[in-house]
């Protein structure tokens, strides 16, 4: 058994490497174009968070090595990419992207590991950084909804248009025809004069 969890982590570690490798081709982009264009910064800063929390976590943990390794590498791979992205940034890009790389990949980290490290006990230690990681990995993958739960509205919003279109499009004939029209049944009046 010990043997299968332990293959099952390397296919995880396996994909987590190229999910992590996944934006190479955009940050090749970048630097030979020695810009950053429409790109955003706040997905790698997370995943750098991510990842030094989890590589914590796999080193506190015992025999969670394969997490300690895969998220070391996830942080070296992601700092390569903050860091490209610092470099070719325009100046008002670069300036906020600091400040949020110095809020969330240096002092939330720093802030988590003095506090569990001085305030828990070993295991409530490891069970805490678990906790944050946990909900923080949750966050980062639960984030694009905010962008899809109104899009997932439009689409059905949309079929149930081209729904009805498609029932109603070619009206059904019936045996009734249409009322004739008489000329002579109409009063004309001119509704701006009053009758006398």
């Amino acid at each position: 058994m010990d043997t299968l969890v332990f293959l099952i982590g390397v296919i995880g570690n396996v994909i987590s490497v190229l999910m992590l490798l996944s934006p190479g081709k955009t940050f090749v982009r970048i630097v030979k174009k020695k810009s950053t264009e429409e790109f955003e910064s706040f997905p790698y800063i997370c995943t750098l968070l991510n990842c030094s929390l989890w590589t914590y976590y796999g080193i506190i943990k015992p025999g969670s090595y394969l997490v300690a390794t895969v998220n070391g590498f996830g942080v070296v791979v992601e700092t390569v990419y903050v860091a490209l992205f610092l470099i070719f940034a325009p100046p008002n890009k670069r300036v906020r992207t600091a400040v949020v790389v110095g809020i969330l990949n240096v002092g939330f980290p720093a802030a988590a590991l003095l506090a569990t490290y001085f305030l828990l006990e070993r295991e409530l230690r490891i069970d805490a950084i678990g906790f944050i990681s946990s909900g923080l990995n949750i966050l980062m993958y639960v984030s694009p909804l905010s962008a899809m739960v109104p899009n997932s509205i439009g689409f059905a919003l949309g079929a149930l248009q081209l729904l009805l279109y498609a029932i109603y499009r070619n009206p059904k004939n019936s045996d009734k025809s249409p009322p004739e029209f008489d000329a002579n049944q109409i009063s004309h009046t001119d509704p701006l004069l009053p009758n006398y």
